[in-house]
């Protein structure tokens, strides 16, 4: 057969190199902020239904440890998104509030559109959690204006 076999229907050329390493790149960065995200919009949830997180908590409900709680509540505090005290509540700090409405806005606009799509709510919410840390804002501003 030639090198230039036909391409299957609706098969893409292969990108650039430095393309494909700019998406590699940018999917890397966002699973680095991806557990960020999930604890400060998990702490402002706790903030809003029980005027309080407390690392105990956290732990639960990510279904981790206590030491695994504190070292992130470290890095947390070191990047400027939370307060805390040990023996405390942990609050968010202004960006911390910031980047809550942000995930929170995120997450919502995904599970929508997924549940216009005609996806199970529960199926709905286990996939918008990880899908609203991987998508563009070209991409979400598409799902929130699709109509179904």
């Amino acid at each position: 057969m030639s090198p230039n076999k036909a391409k299957k229907q609706g098969q893409l050329d292969l990108v650039a190199p430095e393309i494909q390493a700019r998406w590699f790149a940018q999917v890397r960065k966002a699973h680095q902020n991806e557990t960020t995200e999930d604890y400060v919009e998990l702490i402002a949830d706790l903030i809003e239904h029980h005027q309080e997180a407390r690392a105990s908590e956290l732990a639960a409900r990510l279904g981790v440890t206590n030491p695994t709680v504190t070292k992130m509540l470290t890095r947390l505090q070191n990047c400027g998104y939370i307060k805390s005290e040990p023996y405390r509540s942990i609050f968010l700090t202004q960006k911390g509030k910031e980047l809550a409405k942000s995930c929170k806005r995120r997450h919502q606009i995904v599970l929508d559109f997924l549940i216009r799509l005609g996806v199970e709510p529960e199926i709905a919410e286990f996939d918008a959690e990880g899908i609203e840390h991987h998508i563009s804002e070209a991409t979400l501003k598409a799902m929130e204006n699709f109509k179904s």
